[in-house]
């Protein structure tokens, strides 16, 4: 990531379900120039939770926002195995990254909407066979973004001396987001550069960074080698009042699908959510991808940039 500062990185997700190309872009031009460190797209095929809502696709969204943007990170959040051929994808992400050098983040997850799979036409499969895609793609990637005619031959995918160019000196970062303890944190543990709580498990965050510190002794890998990063549904108002409101509504919206944000997520004031920040960094969190609440999220991202983002710019905490 690029900008980042004392430790502590902020990213915001860009507007893009029921948004026009000009809204996203305005979005992505004033989140840059308010100083955040990302910019992250959902790589979704339908509007989740909703199917017939509008989105724009995430990875040609990115293509476009980098190149129109100068100095801001790039990611999904998070792209499944099963809408791509993993080799053509990292064609793709290759190529974002020669017209935004060094400011591209794969971010990987084995998916879980089936009905946008099944209306595409694309395998959903079981989890473990998602898991098992998920992995191969792992390597596919790294394998494209680090040799010059890698071949693989895995039960899902496979490649052959295939070859890779422009390759970039140094390759993308991989995020492998979700919670699943038992298979999904031994693969970040053993592949991630960055390791992505999701929204809904925000309050399981501290039992599974412990999950993940258990597979990194069990792989061999350094755990301060990996970057732990906290999805969030953030809602931030001048006042208490209008913060609670916010809250309500967003709750109201979003149900269940981003977790309980009262009980979990960061919320409040500029002050109680540099609290709550504080509170994630405290259990090792070093990184955020912001959803923030509203039909024109640029109001709350402009106080949360005024108002919050100085406190982690400025030595503390």
């Amino acid at each position: 990531m690029t900008g980042e500062n004392q430790g502590v990185s902020f990213g915001v997700t860009i507007p893009q379900i029921k948004r026009t190309w000009p809204e996203a872009l305005a979005a992505a031009r004033a989140l840059e120039e308010l100083g955040y460190d990302s910019l992250w797209v959902c790589d979704h095929l339908y509007g989740v939770p909703v199917a017939q809502l509008p989105i724009l696709e995430g990875w040609t969204l990115l293509a476009a926002v980098a190149a129109q943007t100068v100095r801001v990170g790039l990611g999904s959040l998070v792209t499944p195995p099963g809408f791509r051929n993993p080799a053509v994808f990292a064609k793709s992400v290759l190529t974002i990254d020669a017209i935004a050098p060094g400011r591209v983040t794969v971010g990987l997850g084995a998916g879980w909407f089936e009905p946008e799979f099944t209306g595409y036409g694309c395998h959903f499969g079981s989890i473990k066979e998602r898991l098992e895609r998920l992995e191969e793609t792992v390597v596919i990637l790294r394998k494209m973004f680090t040799e010059e005619t890698p071949s693989f031959a895995g039960k899902h995918f496979s490649i052959h001396q295939v070859h890779v160019a422009p390759r970039p000196e140094v390759p993308p970062k991989i995020l492998i987001g979700g919670g699943g303890e038992r298979v999904l944190l031994r693969m970040a543990a053993k592949y991630a550069d960055i390791w992505n709580n999701m929204a809904v498990s925000q309050g399981e965050l501290a039992r599974k960074i412990e999950v993940l510190k258990s597979h990194c002794r069990d792989v061999g890998r350094d755990f301060d080698a990996i970057t732990v990063s906290q999805q969030t549904n953030l809602v931030i108002a001048p006042d208490e009042g209008s913060a609670r409101e916010a809250l309500q509504k967003a709750q109201r919206i979003y149900g269940g699908h981003m977790g309980d944000i009262e009980a979990h997520g960061i919320w409040g004031t500029p002050e109680r959510v540099c609290e709550r920040i504080e509170a994630h960094i405290g259990l090792g969190c070093r990184h955020f991808v912001m959803e923030f609440f509203g039909r024109d999220p640029l109001p709350a991202a402009r106080l949360f940039a005024t108002e919050v983002m100085p406190a982690f710019r400025s030595g503390r905490p």
